[in-house]
């Protein structure tokens, strides 16, 4: 087992502050999930999409995005599992939107940082 070694706390506020406040492993663990969800190309192209227009079919998802009806499924699948996205069916067609409770602070920051990146040139990547 590795033990810390004595170290001088140079900010014990702001320590304290983080031992009180900062994220648990847990939630931090979770938090990763979450986060490399969005890393794949196709899940967060849904989520635009959905944010964008509020709630689509998965045929109009396949439709929109140009990809496969499986990946789509397979996306969309792994996102309500997550609880990101939520299903509603119409009789034989399922609807998805985004969950109502979705981070809102995660959605910004996700979408600033997609317009920064398609701007940015090869070189500032």
């Amino acid at each position: 087992m590795t033990t810390l070694r004595e170290v001088t706390v140079l900010d014990d506020q702001r320590v304290q502050q983080i031992r009180e406040h900062g994220l648990t492993p847990d939630h931090a663990s979770a938090l990763s999930g979450t986060l490399s969800l969005l890393s794949e190309p196709t899940r967060l192209r849904i989520l635009y999409a959905l944010d964008q227009v509020g709630e689509l079919c998965v045929g109009d998802l396949v439709v929109a995005l140009g990809v496969g009806e499986d990946s789509v499924s397979y996306a969309l699948r792994l996102l309500r599992t997550a609880g990101l996205v939520k299903a509603r069916k119409d009789g034989r067609t399922v609807f998805y939107r985004l969950a109502p409770d979705f981070p809102e602070p995660l959605l910004n920051h996700c979408w600033l940082q997609l317009v920064s990146l398609s701007s940015a040139t090869k070189e500032e990547l």
